[in-house]
């Protein structure tokens, strides 16, 4: 079959970047579905793994940990086999999911998923638009009703929100999933068509993030939030967080800190920082991974009755070598609104 993948983690403009390899087909376990792999999008986790671990691109710390590493966190396809163990699917079934980090990835023509994070696509979209949702929903619904503890089903109607960076793929998702929970949706966005972006996905209220959030939240009579989420630099945001974030309130972020965060003040307000990482139910193999497969039903259930929308920006081609240089490409250079998807191999 053909994969596109690489041997030693390089930056994105070297020459074996990316490398077009011929594998084996392979076999599904018990459990595992074989995926005719249609369409795929590209996400920042990808540049993260992809990148130079030692500045020497020979340095043996630039070594793929599987040979050739296949990445790609997000896929639609058909199902081609199924392991003897599953229930849910047969061949023939029309499926999205986002993977496992663990296992190779979606930028081949076929691909082994385990059944219990898979869901069946939706039917009112195309495959390159399916594809730009599993990682990016799966994230923001966990982030939002998993982490921040909110009802999917409109519960905490009315309650203010504050989502950081609402114009990337995981707060694309998040201000859509935010709305349909009825809640009152405060996105963060810079540029005038990040802005924009934001309004159109149902944001009430859009505030810039380089700016000063704290008195921009005052302007808009919002002086402590119950609910924040950070997808996007936690460092640079966690101080006007901490000073917004109500008293028993929750923060939760899906980015890492490379400093120190001061937790005092969260303290005294006994408010919850959680984190979020879509891969820890399967990495772990938690008893609750199903519920990753439940979610993506839910997911495409909203898309085909209009509750929500594709997040694609840009299909930009077939699954090559050159294609995923360049959405690599745009994702590093921090500009990316929405998702940016593939679809098909080239002949």
């Amino acid at each position: 079959m053909k994969a596109i993948g690489f041997e030693r983690h390089l930056p994105v403009d070297h020459p074996e970047a990316f490398r077009a390899f011929d594998l084996a087909v392979p076999e599904p376990g018990p459990h595992d579905l074989r995926v005719a792999v249609e369409a795929v999008s590209v996400n920042p986790v990808d540049t993260k793994v992809r990148a130079p671990r030692h500045p020497d691109p020979d340095h043996p710390d630039n070594r793929a940990d599987l040979s050739p590493r296949v990445l790609g966190f997000d896929a639609v396809g058909v199902v081609d086999a199924v392991g003897s163990a599953v229930t849910r699917f047969q061949a023939g079934d029309v499926v999205f999911y986002a993977g496992d980090i663990g296992r190779p990835g979606s930028n081949a023509e076929f691909q082994l998923v385990d059944e219990a994070i898979v869901g069946h696509a939706p039917r009112a979209i195309e495959p390159d638009a399916a594809a730009a949702l599993p990682l990016t929903a799966l994230t923001a619904w966990e982030t939002l009703f998993d982490r921040l503890g909110l009802d999917p089903d409109g519960a905490d109607a009315g309650a203010p929100i504050l989502l950081i960076n609402g114009a990337g793929g995981v707060g694309s998702m998040a201000i859509q999933l935010a709305r349909a929970a009825g809640l009152t949706v405060i996105a963060t966005a810079s540029r005038p068509e990040s802005q924009q972006w934001c309004r159109e996905l149902g944001a009430d209220e859009v505030v810039d993030h380089f700016g000063d959030l704290p008195a921009q939240l005052a302007e808009r009579k919002f002086t402590a939030v119950p609910a924040i989420a950070c997808f996007n630099d936690l460092d640079r945001h966690y101080p006007a967080m901490a000073q917004l974030v109500a008293p028993q309130g929750r923060l939760a972020s899906i980015v890492g800190n490379k400093s120190p965060l001061p937790f005092q003040e969260l303290r005294d307000k006994s408010v919850g920082f959680f984190w979020e990482y879509m891969f820890t139910r399967p990495r772990f193999d938690t008893p609750d991974k199903h519920r990753q497969g439940e979610i993506l039903d839910a997911v495409a259930s909203m898309v085909d009755d209009g509750r929500l929308v594709t997040t694609r920006a840009e299909t930009l081609g077939v699954i090559s070598a050159d294609n995923l240089r360049a959405a690599h490409r745009s994702l590093e250079a921090g500009h990316v609104i929405g998702k940016l998807t593939l679809a098909g191999f080239e002949d």
